[in-house]
């Protein structure tokens, strides 16, 4: 594809993004990852529709979507996408704040999900992501009240907690 594409732009709008404004070492671990791996399939995603499959880039990005593989079963991070089905049942009011990309991922009865790595909202359709929802999912995961649930004693962690100790008792 031509790298001066609207993917390209995309990526720019992602790449621009900033977390200065937060200590990420206070963000709970495992949301923190999880944010990052978003941003890394959103990454991906349009660097696959914006650069030949064998760029270096994408060769890079998919080494890292082949290491994360293993990361994502260690300790918490299991139980992540669980905890996100959680929410959808039993705090349907925060479920509907997240990232639409978390809700869609994480929730059963969506078919989105990850396709070799690459962002796939609907399995049917031959059809990339257009731009513009790409653009939009980014600007959520840079919300500002979304960056401040991730801290530890934030509202999305505490749920977190509470669902970890559910799964405990």
């Amino acid at each position: 594809m031509n790298a001066d594409n609207d993917y390209l732009s995309t990526l720019r709008h992602l790449w621009e993004k900033s977390l200065i404004l937060h200590d990420t070492s206070l963000f709970n671990k495992t949301l923190y990852f999880y944010f990052l791996d978003s941003l890394a399939h959103i990454d991906y995603t349009c660097s696959i529709y914006a650069f030949n499959y064998q760029s270096p880039k994408n060769i890079i990005g998919g080494e890292y979507m082949r290491w994360r593989i293993d990361e994502e079963k260690k300790g918490d991070r299991a139980k992540f996408p669980a905890f996100i089905a959680w929410l959808k049942e039993e705090h349907p009011e925060k479920f509907a704040t997240l990232p639409s990309l978390w809700q869609m991922l994480y929730d059963p009865e969506d078919p989105a999900g990850y396709r070799s790595f690459r962002i796939v909202l609907d399995p049917d359709s031959r059809q990339p992501i257009p731009p513009e929802v790409l653009v939009a999912i980014i600007e959520e995961f840079f919300d500002q009240d979304f960056l401040k649930s991730l801290y530890e004693d934030a509202s999305l962690s505490t749920l977190f907690t509470t669902y970890l100790n559910g799964c405990k008792a």
